[in-house]
């Protein structure tokens, strides 16, 4: 079962709403914080990101966002509800929607796998997430989880969109953010208790950095039962079959001991090369390569001795196990500082400038990852090669603040 349950959110003042909701805090480059920042002062990534403005004041970044967060409230911005809520959120990009149900999940549930994950954790990045949740006290993102839809959920969430949106604005990124108060917390506390397992399609730092939170928390807490609202994180929950996955493709640089030549021929033992104006894979088992101005399409040939498990047969596994690693060095992608990591949302025409500049060597653009992929690696209890998902659209920061 899904153990879920309502939460007394600190959300925006209607009036602020489109301003102070931000991108995800760790999808965007240090630079365009800046831009964001100066552009707009209301803007949730003060609370986030502020490391300028934590630079300039001579204190830790989580002590900045602190006081943007009490600042944000003093004024406000921010307005804590006066009771615990469910919310429905609907983010239409263009043709595409997605509808679900944002609420608090066990911590228990995420430490015992019924969450289930298919990524590895930076240690670095879950530090700064748990400094930046105690001190602030507070969870100031969803976390990205994916289910099985049911009919009974589906028939809830229909009657609820019915009605009179709290929300309902475009951000600047062209994607409609629309959001409901849910009226029956208990219809929807037992539906999703009818729900077998959660994954994280989005949030794996996120949620065990809240994990780590509750630990250090309750373990100050002499009389801790269990009840308190650190035993719970905040997430949007997604039925699969409406959600989007975008390749999310590779740079590698520091190469110049390869030439273009040399590159290309280890290549071809395992793949047919060919020159291409494709630079999007159009099936599973083929890359796209820019390397030297070109773009070259790569049919992987290498025949199994037996049927792949579903991590072998991933691309960004093949691209892993015959081109980064034997080709190119790359053994570890999570350490080795020579490969980048490219959401699809930015386009291969990204990929294009950062060879073209001199920033990396070659790029790769992969087909991308199904919701098949991640429920069955995540069933097996196993762990996907690092950056094998780009999920878009993206939920946004500062709509929902759970404090704890």
């Amino acid at each position: 079962m899904a153990a879920i349950k309502p939460f007394r959110a600190l959300r925006p003042a209607k009036e602020n709403v489109k301003q102070v909701s931000s991108v995800p805090y760790d999808v965007v480059y240090e630079s365009e914080v800046h831009d964001y920042i100066t552009e707009n002062p209301l803007s949730f990534l003060r609370i986030t990101r502020p490391e300028e403005e934590a630079k300039a004041a001579g204190v830790h970044n989580a002590e900045m966002a602190k006081r943007n967060l009490d600042k944000f409230i003093r004024d406000g911005i921010l307005i804590p509800e006066s009771e615990p809520a469910y919310y429905v959120y609907r983010l239409t990009a263009g043709k595409h929607t997605q509808t679900g149900i944002v609420a608090c999940c066990s911590i228990d549930e995420y430490d015992s796998g019924l969450i289930k994950k298919h990524e590895k954790t930076r240690p670095d990045k879950v530090a700064d997430r748990t400094r930046h949740m105690l001190t602030l006290r507070a969870q100031t993102g969803l976390i990205f989880l994916a289910y099985r839809g049911t009919e009974t959920i589906d028939s809830i969430v229909e009657r609820i969109t019915a009605g009179e949106p709290v929300y309902d604005f475009v951000s600047a990124d062209g994607v409609g953010q629309t959001v409901w108060k849910a009226d029956d917390v208990d219809a929807i506390t037992a539906a999703f208790a009818e729900v077998p397992a959660l994954y994280i399609a989005d949030g794996h730092h996120r949620a065990e950095s809240a994990s780590l939170a509750r630990k250090e928390l309750s373990e100050k807490k002499p009389d801790h039962d269990g009840t308190e609202d650190y035993n719970f994180v905040m997430a949007g929950l997604f039925p699969a079959e409406q959600l989007e996955i975008m390749a999310y493709n590779r740079v590698v640089s520091d190469l110049e001991h390869l030439s273009d030549a040399d590159i290309i021929a280890r290549i071809s033992e395992s793949f047919i090369v060919t020159e291409t104006d494709t630079c999007q894979p159009q099936t599973h088992g083929e890359i796209c390569m820019y390397l030297g101005g070109k773009w070259y399409d790569l049919q992987f040939t290498v025949a199994y001795f037996r049927e792949p498990d579903p991590i072998e047969r991933l691309d960004v596994s093949i691209l892993q196990h015959y081109v980064l690693e034997p080709v190119l060095g790359v053994a570890d992608p999570r350490t080795d500082e020579r490969i980048g990591f490219v959401g699809g949302i930015r386009g291969t025409k990204e990929l294009e400038r950062i060879v073209d500049s001199g920033e990396a060597r070659v790029a790769f653009s992969l087909y991308p990852t199904t919701m098949d992929d991640l429920f069955a690696v995540s069933d097996m209890g196993e762990i996907m090669p690092p950056k094998s998902t780009w999920f878009e659209p993206k939920l946004k920061d500062g709509l929902f603040v759970h404090l704890i």
